[in-house]
């Protein structure tokens, strides 16, 4: 072997020996240390285990504790921090309006019995339930609901001057935009049906309302017209005080006009 090769030899065992070293020096090297995680600030707010229905008694079962960020948590909703016997005080509470499971428990959204009926808790201070029979031809075919707000209208048959014509039926809105508060005797759908099909419909009504409705039944055919859910807070003008006026409208039957009088 001539000294040039072994020259060659031992420089490459000399850098790889230096590589070799480098290496492990560099796995020596303490890792970078991990930056601290901010944590952001909860409470525990009082939430629905599970869904509860409109009118259905909250149980110990339908609650519990949930961590919420603490910068989402409004202050309508129950804190442990702030009322740790929260839980215990709504029981036996019931739901003024459905809650999903998850949803925060509010006060608004709950009403105490004491003792009196569901419909007599949850019907608004100087409001009054009214009930009348419906069909599913009067009632929008059974897709009024429970919380819809509803025209009422009012179609009577009177006899014709013309004692050869057919008889005339008059028709008009004696209420406007009112709640239905139940359908028969279920204030809630039924099994998840979008549909419920009753001959008694419970709606909410002013006192002044009332007397017109119960005028109105022993007038002629009452039918419910389901209105957008958009028209929750339309306030009708003079809708109701209109009741009870009356007008007259000329019907032409075979290019002869006739006057009739009808109510507005």
């Amino acid at each position: 072997m001539n000294t040039a090769r072994i020259v060659v030899l031992a420089i490459a065992g000399c850098a790889g020996l230096a590589a070799l070293y480098l290496a492990s020096g560099s796995n020596d090297q303490p890792a970078p240390a991990k930056q601290p995680v901010a944590q952001m600030p909860t409470v525990d707010i009082l939430v629905a285990k599970s869904d509860i229905g409109l009118g259905q008694s909250v149980k110990p079962e339908d609650l519990q504790w949930q961590t919420w960020p603490a910068s989402t948590a409004s202050s309508s909703f129950m804190r442990r921090d702030n009322k740790p016997e929260a839980m215990k005080d709504v029981i036996g509470s019931i739901a003024r309006t459905p809650f999903i499971a998850g949803e925060p428990i509010r006060e608004q959204k709950l009403v105490k019995a004491d003792g009196s009926g569901f419909m007599a808790a949850i019907l608004p201070s100087g409001m009054r339930a009214i009930s009348t029979e419906i069909s599913p031809e009067t009632a929008a075919g059974g897709f009024i609901l429970p919380n819809d707000r509803v025209d009422v209208i009012l179609s009577r048959r009177e006899k014709n001057p013309d004692s050869n014509g057919p008889d005339l039926v008059n028709s008009e809105i004696i209420l406007s935009n009112v709640r239905v508060l139940a359908i028969d005797q279920a204030p809630k759908e039924k099994d998840g049906t979008s549909a419920l099909i009753g001959k008694t419909v419970t709606l909410e009504l002013k006192p002044e309302q009332a007397e017109t409705l119960a005028r109105a039944r022993q007038s002629g055919t009452l039918t419910l017209a389901l209105r957008s859910i958009a028209d929750v807070n339309v306030v009708e003008a003079n809708a109701d005080s209109a009741a009870g006026k009356r007008g007259s409208i000329n019907v032409v039957r075979y290019g002869i006009a006739s006057p009739h009088t009808v109510q507005k």
